[in-house]
C-alpha cells in the first residue's frame, strides 16, 4: 500500500506539499496540485482517515441510533439516512437499541467515544441523562421520529394527527363504533401522542375509549399479539383494532388468525406506520403512512448544518391515511388521502 512518502517521491515534491494538497490547503500552486493528484492516481494512494481525523478534528462520520432495526420503518429510515449522508460526504455508523434504554445509551456512549461528528437518535424513552449531558456539552445532535422533552436539539418528525383523525372519520363512516388501540410505550413521545390523538378523534364523534379498549404495547409484534388476545377475550370485543405501529399490527393479525377469525369480516384492523408488506396481506391493511425517506434525508441535512456551523431547524412533515381493505372497505378500495 502506497504511503504519503511514496506520493511525494512520485510527484517530486515534499511530503509537506503533498499533505497540503490532500487537505485542500489554499497555499498550493496549480502545478503542484496537478502533480500530486496524478501521483495519487498512479499509485492508488488512499489517505488514512484516522490519521486525518486526528489532524482536522473531524471524522466525516455520523452516528445513528435507531429504536428497532427489525421494524421496517426504521430500516427504511436508516437507509435514507445513509444515502443522504453519503451524498454529503459522510459515513454512518448505526446502533440498534432494540427498544431498550440501556442499549440505546450504550450505543450513544460508544459512538461519542469514537469521535463521530454528530449524532442522530430516535430515543427509546424520555429519561436519558446521557443525551441531555451530550446536548449540553455541545455535541451536534438531532432527534428523528421521537424526541426527549427538555433536550434542546432539532427534531425531525412526522405529524400524524390529521391522518389519525382521517382514520377515525373513515372508520366512523364505515359504521364502526367500538374502536380499540394497541398503544406504544408511554415513555416515548410517539407512544403517548398517538393514544392522545386517537382518543380526541373518537371524542369528536362522542365515542368513548374505555380502559378495556386501550392495550399497552411496546412497538414490537409480541405485544400486539398479547393485547389483541385480551381484546378478543372481552365479553364485547371491539369492532376495530388500531395498532400504533406496524409490528404490533402484524402481531394483532396473528392473534386474530389464531382464533380462526377473519379480517375484516369478524374484526377490522388498522395500523400506524405503513410498510410495503401491508399491500400483500389478505386483506391489504389500511394504515397511516409516514414520509420515512424524507424524514431521514431532512434529519441528515439538519445535523450536517449543525456540524458545519449553520443554524439547523426542526422539521415536521405530514403523514397521510392510506385506505385499503382491512376495515370493511369496498373490494376495489386502495387509495391514499393527501
Amino acid at each position: 500500500m502506497a504511503s504519503i512518502k511514496d506520493v511525494a517521491a512520485e510527484a517530486g515534491l515534499s511530503v509537506a506539499t503533498v499533505s497540503r494538497v490532500l487537505n485542500d490547503h489554499p497555499s498550493v500552486s496549480p502545478e503542484a496540485r496537478t502533480r500530486v493528484l496524478a501521483a495519487v492516481a498512479t499509485l492508488g494512494y488512499r489517505p488514512n482517515a484516522v490519521a486525518r481525523s486526528l489532524r482536522t478534528d473531524t471524522t466525516r462520520t455520523l452516528g445513528l441510533v435507531i429504536s428497532d432495526v427489525l421494524n421496517p420503518y426504521f430500516t427504511e429510515l436508516a437507509r435514507s439516512v445513509e444515502e443522504e449522508a453519503r451524498a454529503l460526504g459522510y459515513s454512518v455508523i448505526i446502533g440498534n437499541a432494540d427498544e431498550r434504554p440501556d442499549l440505546q445509551d450504550h450505543h450513544v456512549r460508544t459512538l461519542l467515544d469514537r469521535r463521530i461528528d454528530g449524532l442522530l437518535v430516535s430515543p427509546t424513552d424520555g429519561g436519558s441523562p446521557l443525551m441531555l449531558d451530550a446536548a449540553r456539552a455541545g455535541t451536534p445532535m438531532v432527534f428523528v421520529d421521537r424526541w426527549i422533552k427538555g433536550v434542546d436539539v432539532p427534531v425531525v418528525r412526522a405529524d400524524g394527527q390529521s391522518a389519525v383523525r382521517d382514520l377515525v372519520a373513515h372508520l366512523y363512516a364505515l359504521g364502526h363504533r367500538r374502536l380499540a388501540i394497541i398503544a406504544g410505550p408511554a415513555a416515548t413521545t410517539t407512544g403517548r401522542e398517538r393514544v392522545d390523538v386517537f382518543r380526541a378523534a373518537l371524542a369528536d364523534y362522542d365515542i368513548p375509549l374505555p380502559d378495556a379498549y386501550t392495550g399497552q404495547g411496546d412497538f414490537q409484534a409480541e405485544s400486539g399479539r398479547r393485547v389483541t388476545e385480551g381484546f378478543l377475550d372481552l365479553p364485547e370485543p371491539p369492532e376495530v383494532v388500531f395498532a400504533a405501529d406496524n409490528l404490533m399490527a402484524l402481531g394483532a393479525l396473528d392473534a386474530i388468525r389464531a382464533r380462526g377469525l377473519r379480517v375484516p369480516d369478524d374484526i377490522a384492523l388498522a395500523a400506524f406506520d405503513d410498510i410495503p408488506w401491508f399491500v400483500h396481506t389478505d386483506p391489504p391493511i389500511t394504515a397511516v403512512a409516514q414520509p420515512t425517506g424524507a424524514l431521514g434525508r431532512a434529519a441528515v441535512r439538519a445535523l450536517v448544518d449543525r456540524i458545519e456551523g449553520r443554524t439547523p431547524r426542526s422539521v415536521t412533515l405530514p403523514a397521510r391515511l392510506v385506505v385499503r381493505r382491512s376495515c370493511g372497505e369496498p373490494p376495489a378500495t386502495n387509495r391514499s388521502k393527501p
